[in-house]
């Protein structure tokens, strides 16, 4: 095991402890144990275990040594599972309620015998939960909130997890010699944020052995359906996988057919059919005459050619229109080539020129500015944190730990943060990696719209990233004016997940986006498209209109490990979605423009604040 994943069953063991009313002291010997763990170096933890070292670091006792040192060589620890037995896990199921800790929990059990969450919703349902010390009508209403919502947002999955199941399993299909094309379809393609189910099109001629290699995938919970040419399973997690097995030369349109949304589907449909064409799921083909969809396109005479979806596209005289656009929101309208063009050479002029944008791409981006270190929340060190960025090819990387106010995430004091500011500093004169480091912080926006350090702390950083953490039950007015007070000040770079919002556990406050776009673009002030797959924050719904009229985005990992790093890639998604370009998005620029847009950022120069560029 590697120290986060060692870390990370420390902490469990935290939880599973207090769950069990156990002394305090003991608790917090692990939860120290894992953030002192964190602060260490890979290479510089696998040294310490192999020389016998591991007790000469503080907060490492002798039991807290032999079972970091059996995590890390064998990856497993017995006391961990005897523990986890111990523990009934409906408890451990009710810490996803928002709002329920170890404590409450275990006095929930204690006096109500409540061991489940379908027992803790019925208690609530009885108000026995608000009769408890340390409880009340407000904390049961919370808790019968969260329940709901758990239930509702069980049936989605974050678009990263998904692809996580996803894309093995196309590996695997792709592999199969019965396997001509295999893809994943559905929202998944579409770079949807959740994912309600998996689609995979799969064009094979022998269909069985594909069938029963799908159905039989490790990891099946359930196999739901298994017929000729169909089959669906359930995995653990409760998301479900359906497979469809067609001709090769079906195969893009169906491709087609389960990747666009409803709205898109049926919006391409009626193009085919004004220029007398059925379009389906099978293939497109005349619209006139006797005959079904399906039995026209068995008919190779009558089914248009379509080796690619481009083809399928260019015979309703389309360009190719990217998965992640097809929701029906105006892309086939920005996607027609104009009929009065013919020759090669100006359709290829026209292609340049078109409605459809060249959407950005992972590759573009050169770096990223919202990332945390073990100085505050982050489980990766400084130098892990900038080793990563090298490896991802970028030209710089922005620091940015959390402000004293997020006491919660172990935010950063002035003198804290003077000292990371040198240490980066430090760590640039040495020139040990080819990234450049910039020194930021993402400070609190506080309850009435001021920032959580002063105007002399902030003058001494490259940039600032601004956003809320606490009061989020502000009414809109209040938390749109908190804002737009914050993005007036003259330091404000950069403002971090607008709205607060975390998919599939808890809904953003209530906010003016809108407002808050407006004054953004009026003060010079860009917007991070948070790419944390459990933000993906500013929405992409609101881009395409905010980046016409203006706004920067700037598209930012919220990384707090060096892994973190990575999801940069959901957060390319949400962009494309967006309808943004590469122009669009401002950490897609090499770093001699991104020094000379923070050297001389317009409100800074203007007040005469002295540069500390790293």
């Amino acid at each position: 095991m590697n120290k986060n994943e060692i870390a990370d069953v420390l902490l469990e063991i935290g939880v599973l402890l207090e769950l069990k009313g156990e002394n305090p002291f003991k608790i917090r010997a692990y939860q120290s144990g894992a953030r002192a763990l964190e602060a260490i170096e890979e290479a510089e933890l696998a040294r310490l275990i192999h020389e016998e070292k591991l007790g000469t670091v503080k907060g490492f006792g002798e039991a807290l040594v032999q079972k970091v040192t059996e995590l890390h060589t064998t990856g497993r620890l017995e006391f961990f599972e005897k523990l986890k037995a111990s523990v009934e896990p409906g408890l451990v199921e009710m810490l996803e309620i928002p709002g329920l800790g170890p404590k409450k929990i275990k006095a929930l059990h204690d006096k109500l015998g409540i061991a489940s969450i379908a027992a803790l919703s019925e208690a609530c349902g009885k108000g026995l939960v608000a009769e408890l010390d340390g409880f009340g009508e407000k904390t049961q209403e919370k808790i019968l909130a969260g329940i709901k919502n758990r239930e509702a947002y069980g049936r989605r999955h974050l678009w990263w997890d998904a692809r996580a199941v996803a894309e093995p399993i196309v590996a695997g299909l792709r592999a199969l010699p019965a396997v001509k094309r295999a893809e994943a379809a559905g929202s998944l393609r579409r770079g949807l944020e959740t994912v309600g189910d998996l689609d995979f099109i799969v064009a094979a001629e022998e269909v069985a052995p594909v069938v029963e290699w799908f159905t039989s995938m490790p990891g099946v919970k359930e196999v739901t359906a298994k017929g000729e040419t169909k089959a669906s399973v359930r995995f653990e997690s409760g998301l479900q996988a359906d497979l469809r097995i067609v001709p090769e030369d079906q195969f893009v349109f169906a491709l087609h057919h389960f990747t666009g949304s409803k709205d898109h589907n049926v919006q391409l449909r009626q193009r085919a059919l004004a220029r007398g064409l059925s379009l389906s799921e099978w293939g497109l083909v005349p619209a006139e005459g006797e005959g079904t969809a399906k039995a026209k396109a068995e008919d190779l005479s009558l089914r248009t050619r379509a080796e690619t979806e481009a083809d399928l596209f260019a015979a309703l005289g389309l360009e190719f229109i990217p998965p992640e656009l097809r929701e029906g929101l105006g892309e086939i309208e920005a996607a027609e080539i104009r009929s009065s063009i013919k020759s090669k050479a100006k359709t290829e002029t026209l292609k340049n020129s078109s409605g459809l944008p060249r959407l950005v791409e992972a590759s573009d981006l050169r770096g990223a500015f919202h990332n945390h270190t073990t100085a505050s929340d982050g489980r990766g060190t400084l130098i892990e944190m900038t080793e990563a960025a090298e490896a991802l090819g970028w030209d710089y990387l922005g620091i940015a730990d959390h402000s004293k106010s997020s006491f919660q995430a172990r935010g950063l004091t002035e003198e804290r943060l003077l000292k990371q500011i040198e240490e980066i500093a430090v760590l640039n004169r040495s020139r040990r990696f080819k990234t450049h480091v910039f020194s930021g912080t993402e400070c609190d926006i506080l309850p009435d719209g001021s920032l959580d350090f002063e105007a002399e702390m902030l003058a001494q950083l490259d940039y600032v990233v601004v956003s809320v953490h606490n009061a989020f039950t502000q009414d809109q007015a209040t938390m749109t004016a908190r804002i737009i007070r914050a993005l007036e000040t003259p330091y404000v770079t950069m403002l971090g997940h607008l709205t607060g919002r975390l998919l599939l556990r808890r809904e953003g406050y209530a906010v003016d986006a809108e407002k808050i776009i407006d004054a953004a673009i009026a003060h010079g002030v860009a917007i991070e498209l948070n790419a944390s797959p459990w933000r993906l924050d500013l929405d992409w719904r609101l881009w395409r209109k905010a980046s016409e009229r203006g706004l920067r985005c700037v598209i930012n990992p919220d990384a707090h490990d060096a892994a973190g790093l990575t999801h940069v890639r959901a957060g390319i998604n949400a962009a494309r979605k967006g309808w943004l370009t590469k122009n669009d998005v401002w950490n897609t620029r090499p770093l001699a423009e991104i020094s000379a847009w923070l050297k001389t950022y317009p409100r800074r120069v203007q007040l005469g604040v002295p540069q500390n560029m790293s």
